[in-house]
C-alpha cells in the first residue's frame, strides 16, 4: 500500500514536501515515480528515483520541474519524498506516487496540491 501526504494550498513561489509511505513492500527494492494530474488532463510522470539496491538511486525529472523539484528516499522510514520549491500555479494537480511490481502498477490515493494567491 502506498499513502501520499503533504499536499495543500500554497502561494506561488512557495514550497511543499510530499511523502509517499509504503507498507507491505520495501520501497528501496523498486523504482518509485511521482505523477501529477491536473483537472481535465492526463496523468503525467514528473520525477522518478531508481531502486537503491539495484539502480543506484539515480533520479530523473521532467523538464517542467527540473531544478525546482527533488525526489529522495528515506529507507529507514520506507518513504520517498518530493520536495517542491518555487511552485507555480500550473503545478496545481493531484500528486500520486507509483511503483511497478512484476508488471503491475501500484498507486496511492493521491494528495492535492493547489498553488494560488
Amino acid at each position: 500500500q502506498l499513502v501520499e501526504s503533504g499536499g495543500g494550498l500554497v502561494q506561488p513561489g512557495g514550497s511543499l514536501r510530499l511523502s509517499c509511505e509504503a507498507s507491505g513492500v520495501t520501497l528501496d527494492y523498486y523504482a518509485v515515480a511521482w505523477f501529477h494530474q491536473a483537472p481535465g488532463k492526463e496523468r503525467e510522470g514528473i520525477s522518478c528515483i531508481a531502486s537503491g539496491s539495484s539502480g543506484g538511486g539515480r533520479t530523473d525529472s521532467a523538464d517542467s520541474v527540473k531544478n525546482r523539484f527533488t525526489i529522495s528516499r528515506d529507507n529507514n522510514k520506507n518513504t520517498v519524498y518530493l520536495q517542491m520549491n518555487s511552485l507555480k500555479p500550473e503545478d496545481t494537480a493531484v500528486y500520486y506516487c507509483n511503483i511497478v511490481i512484476m508488471g503491475s502498477n501500484y498507486w496511492g490515493q493521491g494528495t492535492q496540491v493547489t498553488v494560488s494567491s
